[in-house]
């Protein structure tokens, strides 16, 4: 069974930049396509982000396209997050997830998520 760490969130202004990481403990995600979620309050959870294992192949909604970059550091069974010229509506608790398969857009495609780091972004 592999635990997730989320760390990295914080209070950041409009247009400012955070990273996030995601490491994992009790056994490796080298092997295991990632991805990043976020959840607002009183919204449902929705895709972010997505990597392969091999961090060859990307994945990004729409509304961070172009801002935010998912890369990973396998010798560190770590993988991030780095989030540019954010916004507003970007406030949510952000989880990282392992993918298990068939849609990597979505929840039900991921196990093993974990607790979450709160990023509030004001305007």
């Amino acid at each position: 069974q592999v635990q997730l760490v989320e760390s990295g969130g914080g209070l950041v202004q409009t247009g400012g930049s955070l990273r996030l990481s995601c490491a994992a403990s009790g056994r490796t995600i080298n092997y295991s396509r990632m991805g990043w979620f976020r959840q607002a309050p009183g919204k449902e959870r929705e895709f972010v982000s997505t990597i392969s294992r091999d961090g060859g192949d990307t994945g990004y909604a729409d509304s961070v396209k172009g801002r935010f970059t998912v890369s990973r550091d396998n010798a560190k069974n770590t993988v991030y997050l780095l989030m540019n010229s954010l916004k507003p509506e970007a406030t949510a608790a952000y989880y990282c997830a392992v993918y298990i398969g068939p849609n990597w857009s979505r929840v039900q495609s991921y196990n093993y998520w974990g607790q979450g780091t709160q990023v509030t972004v004001s305007s």
